[in-house]
């Protein structure tokens, strides 16, 4: 039994480890069908692995970092070419996600994410400053290499970091809920789920397709998500958003159509961040305040438990 035993734990950390490298490739050439092209460098302006890495890591602890960058290894395709650039890029997908990790434990991050502090360290601690390391490892070495002029250093940096942020804050809440998501036993609730996913696909299709400025009226739908539905029906809206909008930005249509390619990201990614914050702080927020409401329900009926055996018994 005792060997048994030995043995089944090095197996089940290298299935997880070979598990989130699969992961992290496959959502990696998904992420590089929606890439754009700035001054030369191929970046996406969501890059869904750095999520997927993230969420891995709270999951499973920092014992699954080979994964992190055997999937990195595999999604930059240039295995027959490996080389400094592969090398930089490795090293920086990997420490960034640990770094978050590391920040993340070391605030007492929760991943219910059902505090409104939960959501902030998320959003600041796990996204847009560990990010920064892969963004500025990754862009450097293409500089230092001659696959990038230094004059571009700026855009590419900006677009690379804003890319793996938006992983962080539309994919990593999204899978931490789901291992705890239930499907409404309310038929009513569920119609209006189902009506609220139906609603946010059309709106915002509509909104990222026409010529007109619409793309606010993504952000009501997003506070009915949050406020109805809390964090596991906010996640998955926001990155219903966040797609689209990256399809329409990429095809240049509807609002995103005539303008220069730093505008088109300017603009996909200020939607992409505001949808971001709005769906998963409100959404910790409303959670936050349910929890002080149950605990209050709580003292109350244990305080009236209390008054009922301090009092006379009546005669």
């Amino acid at each position: 039994m005792v060997r048994t035993v030995e043995w089944r734990r090095p197996a089940e950390a290298l299935l997880r480890i070979l598990g989130v490298a699969v992961a992290y490739y496959a959502t990696g050439r998904i992420g590089l069908l929606l890439h754009v092209s700035v001054e030369g460098a191929v970046v996406t302006p969501l890059w869904l692995p750095t999520g997927i890495a993230l969420a891995a890591l709270l999951w499973f602890g920092p014992r699954i970092w080979p994964g992190l960058a055997l999937g990195t290894y595999l999604a930059i395709e240039r295995i027959s070419t490996f080389g400094l650039v592969d090398l930089g890029i490795i090293v920086g997908n990997t420490l960034s996600p640990l770094c978050a990790y590391a920040l993340l434990r070391r605030v007492g991050f929760r991943p219910e994410l059902d505090r409104l502090r939960d959501g902030l360290a998320l959003v600041f601690l796990g996204g847009l400053a560990p990010m920064l390391i892969s963004a500025t490892t990754g862009t450097w070495t293409l500089v230092f290499t001659g696959d990038l002029p230094v004059r571009s250093f700026w855009p590419v940096w900006s677009a690379w970091w804003a890319g793996d942020t938006m992983g962080v804050l539309l994919v990593t809440p999204l899978l931490l809920v789901l291992r705890r998501a239930r499907l409404p036993r309310d038929p009513y609730r569920a119609a209006e789920a189902a009506a609220l996913a139906v609603t946010v696909g059309g709106v915002t299709l509509a909104a990222t397709r026409s010529s007109l400025s619409l793309l606010f009226l993504v952000f009501p739908l997003l506070i009915w998500a949050a406020v109805r539905f809390r964090l596991p029906g906010s996640a998955p809206c926001a990155l219903l958003v966040s797609v689209l909008a990256i399809t329409a930005a990429t095809d240049r249509a509807g609002p995103f159509a005539g303008h220069t390619l730093l505008e088109v990201m300017v603009n996909l990614q200020a939607l992409n961040g505001a949808a971001a914050l709005t769906a998963l702080l409100l959404a910790a927020l409303v959670a936050e305040q349910d929890n002080v409401r149950l605990k209050i329900e709580e003292v109350c009926e244990d305080l009236a438990d209390v008054v009922a055996r301090l009092a006379p018994p009546k005669e």
